[in-house]
């Protein structure tokens, strides 16, 4: 490998340390911007991936990636779970807000069936949206289980609904960088 390949894998290593798998460490950003850069990252990642245009694939993919986001939110929140704690913590809330949930990944697959030259249009904001709403609603209940609170299902459902209401704007302003 050339230095210059080198040099730019390091880079690339330190931009994802600093910005997501160390994000908690970092001392020039307050816990909210860690929180909304996460959520931020992992929706963008999300929905490019969701890009890909085979139908009913998203959740084998999306999922794990969402799980993942609930372990960083929850070490940016000073209670670090690991990411098998994580995936229960997303199916917790997804078996909440469960319904609403599987009827938009069958869209998304129908999408991709039935309309294929369009699902990436589709698909990005949606998915965007989406996992910005896991993120919001996945802090929501760490930062209230951190405070000692018990969340209950109609207040993570009302959390549910207004982070979508604010990820489905956030979709359809989300432009991938280029």
């Amino acid at each position: 490998m050339t230095d210059a390949n080198s040099n730019w894998i390091n880079r690339i290593k330190t931009k994802i340390e600093r910005e997501v798998t160390q994000i908690e460490i970092r001392e020039d950003l307050s816990t909210e911007e860690k929180i909304s850069r996460t959520i931020h990252i992992f929706s963008a990642t999300c929905a490019a991936a969701a890009a890909q245009p085979l139908p009913f694939a998203d959740i084998f993919i999306l999922t794990p990636i969402q799980a993942y986001m609930g372990s960083r939110l929850s070490a940016i929140r000073g209670m670090p779970i690991t990411e098998a704690k994580a995936n229960e913590l997303l199916k917790e809330i997804l078996g909440t807000v469960g319904m609403g949930m599987l009827a938009q990944q069958a869209a998304l697959g129908l999408y991709k069936v039935g309309l294929p030259f369009l699902a990436g249009f589709t698909t990005i904001p949606l998915v965007y949206g989406l996992t910005y709403a896991v993120g919001r609603t996945m802090d929501y209940y760490l930062k209230e289980k951190s405070r000692g609170k018990v969340v209950s299902a109609p207040e993570l459902k009302r959390m549910w609904r207004e982070a979508k209401a604010e990820g489905r704007k956030r979709g359809k302003d989300f432009k991938p960088e280029s």
